[in-house]
């Protein structure tokens, strides 16, 4: 079930989401604005950010999420680009289209559902933005998101400022939203050909600040489970909110982050050498815990200051108890398990990489020995697409001199 995509996009989430298409083998086209005659330079911006990989227009933060695309230019504020654009809708059998764009844009555009779906009455239209379309205007980056959406006041220390999180995760969040319900509509589209039904298109609308509000699941309904908000959720650093004493330690040669669930296993702890100290009588349930909980982060810190890390890491193997060295990015590319599913690509340059393990394996990967193509360069395939849906090589010479590609 390989399916055309045109993607109308920049940034991560949605360059994200297509992504994952890709990563089923299936066709992704991504379309962005035509560059700029003074500067050379144009379409996502994120094509010019991070190390140089060998292209000007494909830098490495630009290179992971686009890898296994084709790509084109489009100029959509001409009537011409819009007119085109529908063409490719019908031309190429484009099953879906996506747009990271703000929702007020997309009349301007041509590129609404109500539109396009005029070349292809079951086309699957999703629109990524910040708040949907009853926000047209709301623009949606993920820093500026996760302060507005509580993120920000959950994470970090008590006594110092909110932080983000390390990831741009609403950014991500929101895009595996959009592919789960793209793949929904999909299946509902297959349901309705078993019924002798049309297929039927689709119109969605993906907001980022409801999906990032989703996810706080742990963190909003306890609104409605106490008298005093004015306490709740403050920040709590690396602590588990719930469950004493989960926290991050150091060793004698870094960091482990241990986590003890249940008096079992807190029993276990001050049974192991040099945790002695930890065991009284007011500690043998959690909420005794927490009442003492500073003082117990304490004996931890002193009962680690004699293990490596390996060596604690060891004894909590041995005893079933949950524990995790704090392993920086490169450790975790070390990794045999994400080594061996990691995705690679050949750069610009003629290097071949590792990016990023996939979530979960696909044929189409497994056939490849999860080997995708380089992110496509701007406009790259703007000849190879254009003669496909029948136009010769004067009319290409007319849409590039006319500033439609």
């Amino acid at each position: 079930m390989k399916k055309t995509i045109l993607s109308l996009e920049q940034a991560l989430t949605l360059p994200y989401t297509t992504q994952r298409f890709a990563q089923l083998g299936w066709r992704v086209i991504r379309i962005e604005s035509p560059p700029n005659p003074k500067t050379g330079r144009g379409g996502d911006p994120n094509r010019y950010i991070g190390e140089d990989t060998g292209a000007d227009d494909r830098h490495a933060y630009y290179v992971a999420p686009n890898i296994g695309k084709e790509a084109i230019t489009l100029n959509l504020k001409k009537q011409e680009g819009q007119d085109l654009l529908k063409k490719l809708i019908k031309d190429l059998n484009v099953d879906l289209f996506l747009c990271n764009t703000l929702p007020k844009r997309y009349k301007q555009l041509g590129i609404d559902y109500e539109t396009l779906k005029e070349s292809n009455p079951d086309l699957i239209w999703c629109g990524i933005s910040a708040l949907g379309p009853d926000y047209p205007g709301f623009a949606g980056y993920d820093p500026a998101l996760q302060a507005f959406t509580g993120y920000m006041f959950l994470t970090g220390d008590p006594d110092r400022d909110p932080m983000l999180c390390g990831l741009p995760i609403i950014d991500l969040k929101a895009g595996d939203e959009a592919f789960a319900q793209v793949l929904l509509a999909l299946l509902e589209q297959q349901e309705n050909a078993i019924n002798g039904k049309q297929p039927g298109g689709k119109e969605i609308f993906i907001s980022m600040v409801q999906c990032a509000a989703s996810w706080l699941i742990t963190a909003l309904p306890q609104l409605e489970f106490v008298e005093d908000k004015s306490d709740l959720f403050t920040r709590s650093g690396n602590e588990h909110r719930s469950f004493i004493p989960c926290n991050c330690y150091p060793t004698k040669d870094g960091y482990v982050y241990l986590a003890i669930g249940n008096d079992f296993q807190w029993d276990k702890l001050t049974k192991i050498k040099g945790f002695e100290h930890c065991e009284k009588s007011d500690r043998i349930t959690n909420q005794g815990r927490l009442e003492d909980k500073n003082t117990i982060y304490a004996d931890i810190r002193t009962g680690l200051e004699n293990y490596t890390t390996d060596e604690f890491m060891k004894i909590c193997s041995e005893n079933n108890l949950a524990a995790s060295p704090v392993n920086s990015v490169q450790d975790v590319a070390e990794l045999d398990f994400i080594k061996k599913n990691m995705l690679r690509t050949q750069l610009p340059s003629g290097k071949e990489v590792s990016l990023f393990p996939v979530p979960s394996d696909t044929d189409f990967l497994n056939e490849n020995n999860n080997m995708m193509k380089c992110a496509p360069g701007l406009g790259e395939h703007n000849d190879v697409i254009m003669k496909e849906i029948g136009f010769g090589v004067d009319d290409i010479q007319k849409l590039k001199d006319d500033d439609i590609i």
